[in-house]
């Protein structure tokens, strides 16, 4: 049996689709997964032992020159890649009209997705031949878990759900070296940043650990910060900039990590490591961090900057001294 993905973005909502192809591996013998997705997370789905093929798609960079003739080529090429394969099911996770309509509508196969109360976009329920209700009041991972087990017939498992991709970096934990914590202090709006003085107090005070901090980045703006937090402290390295699969062994062979909320928080989820994300004016809620080890520390006023430095110190010294390594 062979199933098409249609989940493009973003890193999270990818992320939260791993847990539905573990339970569908694990209920149907032989089942294997195609998979559409944003070609800025192509690598993420290639993690799991369940996919087959990733069908990289470019909505974001083609609506900027939709019409121009090389875009037309790439959509040409995306069409028919999508349609070589007649799918048993097409299951439809993104629930939006742009999905549906750009990617769902042209894979072949009886497609399924959420029901008019239940999808993201009502009018993505129009592009669907089978229509299913998941109630709305369940964390993200859950109501794709019930999607993928109504879809293809079998009882989502009561269990908490397995990403399964945390094997793949497995040699990361094995060969980490000097053992390490990461602060993931990037994200992309300004009201979720925990202040630069926050950061750099919780670097001096975890000093004479005798753990290493690293610090990722992504963009030229987030290296200059992590210079600024890092600056004069030997215990902490400024890590060179990252593919995906290199960011993500990083984290896979860290003692623990403190993030802010953004995607990579919950790749630091999906591979089962220590983490403890902060949240100021966002909730938690039905998106927050879904599996092991993993904590939320919501700011009492909805203001980052109100979270001390003290405060996550002393849940970090928590996490550490359960893996072993005491501050």
């Amino acid at each position: 049996m062979r199933v098409l993905i249609v989940k493009t973005s973003s890193m999270g909502d990818v992320l939260h689709t791993l847990p539905a192809l573990t339970d569908a591996a694990n209920a149907i013998p032989g089942l294997r997964f195609d998979w559409a997705v944003e070609e800025g997370f192509a690598q993420i789905p290639t993690w799991h032992a369940a996919v087959d093929k990733v069908i990289p798609v470019a909505i974001r960079r083609w609506r900027k020159a939709w019409f121009s003739a090389p875009i037309k080529a790439e959509r040409h090429a995306f069409r028919q890649q999508i349609q070589t394969e007649k799918y048993d099911a097409i299951i439809d996770a993104q629930g939006l009209v742009k999905s549906a309509a750009l990617v769902t509508r042209l894979a072949r196969g009886v497609k399924h997705g959420m029901d008019w109360s239940s999808a993201r976009e009502p009018l993505a329920s129009l592009f669907y031949n089978r229509r299913h209700h998941i109630a709305k009041e369940q964390h993200a991972v859950e109501r794709t878990r019930e999607l993928f087990a109504k879809s293809l017939g079998y009882v989502k498992p009561a269990v908490q759900g397995d990403y399964a991709i945390a094997r793949h970096f497995q040699h990361s934990q094995e060969h980490c070296g000097v053992p390490y914590v990461i602060f993931l202090h990037a994200t992309t709006r300004d009201d979720k940043h925990w202040p630069e003085s926050h950061w750099r107090a919780l670097v001096e005070l975890m000093q004479q650990s005798g753990l290493q901090i690293k610090l990722p980045w992504g963009a030229e703006h987030e290296r200059l910060r992590a210079e600024r937090i890092a600056a004069g402290l030997k215990h902490v390295e400024i890590l060179p900039k990252l593919t995906l699969a290199d960011v993500a062994a990083e984290l896979a062979g860290a003692q623990a990590i403190v993030s802010v909320d953004t995607g990579l928080s919950h790749l630091t989820a999906a591979l089962d490591r220590p983490n403890i994300t902060l949240f100021g004016p966002t909730d938690p809620g039905l998106i927050g961090g879904y599996g092991k080890n993993q904590q939320q520390y919501v700011s009492p006023t909805g203001k980052m900057g109100d979270i001390t430095a003290d405060a996550i110190f002393n849940v970090l010294q928590g996490n550490l001294q359960r893996t072993g390594k005491e501050t």
